[in-house]
């Protein structure tokens, strides 16, 4: 990603926003391929899991922006406020095993231990003794790091997830200290069958 192809994306975004009269919180998203060809795939027409990285890369709260719009008030800032700065990157830890198909993984949580430290941030509910229940998504947390480039978030995310340790139950824990240990990964090269030859 370049900032030409950024602001390309950006206001691309923002014409499939006024077309569709859209006012909130929301995401429109993109699938880009080696030449920069970039081909609309989705709207996610709310907050995203993954809004951290954006927090995390711009020092805004996204949800707080999102209430101030549903409150009929303005936005606190102006686009040109937003600058985004390093590098940002999330891992979805979910109650589920990876080697067996992501099957989801109810039970109790015997112990859990975060990661910390500078760049490091843990959004969950979950604590010694929780029960991951069977009913609803197996989402229990998100492990985000941010750093001043791509390479020095991977060694911070690689350390965060070597520090967080859950037990009791499968989690996605392990495949993603899999994917970060990953050289393709490591270097950018991947595609849409990156997972499928992991």
């Amino acid at each position: 990603m370049d900032e030409d192809l950024r602001a390309t994306l950006g206001n691309t975004a923002i014409t499939i926003a006024r077309a569709l009269c859209y006012t909130n919180a929301g995401t429109i998203e993109f699938l880009v391929d080696k030449n920069k060809n970039f081909y609309f795939m989705e709207v996610n027409a709310r907050i995203q899991v993954e809004h951290p990285v954006t927090e995390m890369i711009t020092g805004i709260d996204l949800v707080r922006e999102q209430i101030r719009i549903a409150a009929g008030q303005k936005l606190s800032l102006k686009q040109e406020d937003i600058v985004p700065k390093g590098w940002a990157m999330e891992c979805r830890i979910n109650a589920s095993d990876p080697e067996d198909n992501f099957m989801p993984c109810p039970g109790r949580i015997e112990s859990v231990v975060f990661p910390g430290g500078p760049g490091v941030r843990i959004d969950t509910h979950i604590h010694d003794g929780y029960m991951v229940g069977p009913f609803y998504d197996s989402l229990i947390g998100k492990l985000i790091v941010w750093d001043q480039d791509r390479s020095s978030a991977i060694r911070r995310m690689k350390r965060a997830l070597d520090e967080f340790d859950i037990k009791g139950i499968q989690t996605t824990i392990p495949f993603f200290r899999k994917i970060f240990l990953n050289k393709n990964f490591q270097k950018g090269d991947i595609d849409t069958h990156f997972l499928d030859n992991l």
